[in-house]
């Protein structure tokens, strides 16, 4: 008689690999919350071992440690459990260790060869959409960051709990929650690859987290709005996952690279000055979105795209989230230096509905300043 399914099992389909990587971060290892997986996938057979070294903006040295670490232990499956910083290196994890492919050659779009070993994600912040795209984002050099897109970084499952997400802090929860937002409008709102499942996909999660967002950094313990905004968050990364993020992010990641800040209060630094920009081709767009979360209106297509970005712009104020680069030590005379950053991220701004150079984006950053 064979072994008896474990409830994983049934999570994630049975599979015949049981020696799992788990990718974390040092305080999510450290608080407990992993305990009880931990626990479960070892009374179901698993030998486990665990990467806790992952940080913010991960650089290539913890990225290789990590797959360094996984192929010691001969790790044949692998988790990522966290934020989007632990799916990024779970993703590139699960690749590394069944190839010798460098990270300068993987980076671009389609460029990662082989295959990779079996890979689940377990996302604890409703924010980042990463367990659904196949994207990893690494910070090279000291602020530079880069992207490897291909379709082995897909996971094989994802497991979305929110109990996992109950007691972030409220401005974890406003970042994160926003750059899930900001996720679904560049998707909606892109030059290249809008197409009609985004669209939809897009709308259903600025639905849900527009509704939900304030009540979450409020009340971390409401399991509703928690549940509403993980789901949002996973339907917004399936959006952009087709139809790419825009100038939003290409303006957000110098400031993450150059300042070490959170990746979702980036996003929420730059979006006003970048809807206000893009507003001129975008505005029935935007007119649209107005319609879903605000309710239609017979008012013009001008009127109602400001109604948005005015109702985006008291959301973020209402979520606790800094909202000037000056409120976050950014000082005004690095802003050409982060505008000429910014023009580095061609695969980003050649998806912005409305073109962006140098003097438009240090426009934008003297805005958000």
């Amino acid at each position: 008689m064979g072994r008896r399914a474990a409830p994983w099992d049934i999570a994630v389909g049975v599979v015949e690999q049981r020696k799992l990587l788990i990718v974390t971060d040092h305080f999510l290892h450290q608080s407990g919350l992993l305990d009880p997986t931990k626990a479960s996938l070892q009374s179901a057979g698993f030998e486990i071992t665990i990467f806790d070294d992952v940080v913010a903006d991960p650089p290539e040295d913890v990225m290789i440690a990590c797959a360094t670490m996984a192929k010691d232990a001969g790790s044949d499956i692998v988790m990522g459990f966290g934020g989007g910083s632990s799916m990024d290196v779970a993703k590139l994890a699960a690749v590394m260790i069944s190839s010798d492919q460098s990270l300068a050659d993987m980076c671009g779009i389609g460029k990662v060869t082989g295959a990779r070993v079996p890979l689940v994600q377990v996302p604890t912040t409703a924010g980042t959409g990463s367990e659904v795209t196949n994207i990893t984002i690494l910070t090279t050099g000291a602020t530079t960051k880069m992207g490897i897109i291909a379709r082995q970084l897909y996971a094989d499952r994802v497991l979305l709990d929110a109990q996992l997400t109950i007691g972030l802090p409220p401005l974890q929860t406003a970042a994160t929650g926003i750059d899930a937002m900001v996720h679904a409008i560049e998707a909606f709102t892109g030059r290249l690859r809008k197409n009609p499942l985004s669209d939809l996909l897009a709308k259903e999660a600025l639905r849900l987290m527009a509704a939900n967002l304030i009540t979450a950094c409020d009340d971390g313990q409401n399991r509703q709005a928690r549940e509403a905004m993980l789901l949002g968050a996973t339907l917004a990364g399936q959006a952009f996952s087709n139809s790419p993020v825009g100038a939003v992010h290409a303006l957000a990641y110098p400031l993450g690279g150059h300042f070490h800040l959170p990746h979702g209060l980036t996003n929420a630094l730059m979006l006003g000055p970048v809807l206000r920009h893009n507003m001129r081709v975008a505005a029935p767009l935007y007119a649209e979105l107005a319609d879903l979360i605000l309710g239609a209106s017979i008012i013009s297509v001008d009127a109602r795209a400001t109604a948005f970005v005015v109702f985006m712009e008291d959301l973020m104020n209402r979520s606790g989230a800094p909202r000037r680069l000056r409120d976050c030590n950014i000082p005004e005379d690095s802003l050409p230096r982060l505008a000429e950053d910014a023009m580095l991220q061609t695969r980003l701004l050649m998806n912005n509905p409305v073109k962006v150079t140098q003097a438009d984006a240090l426009a934008m950053y003297r805005q958000a300043f």
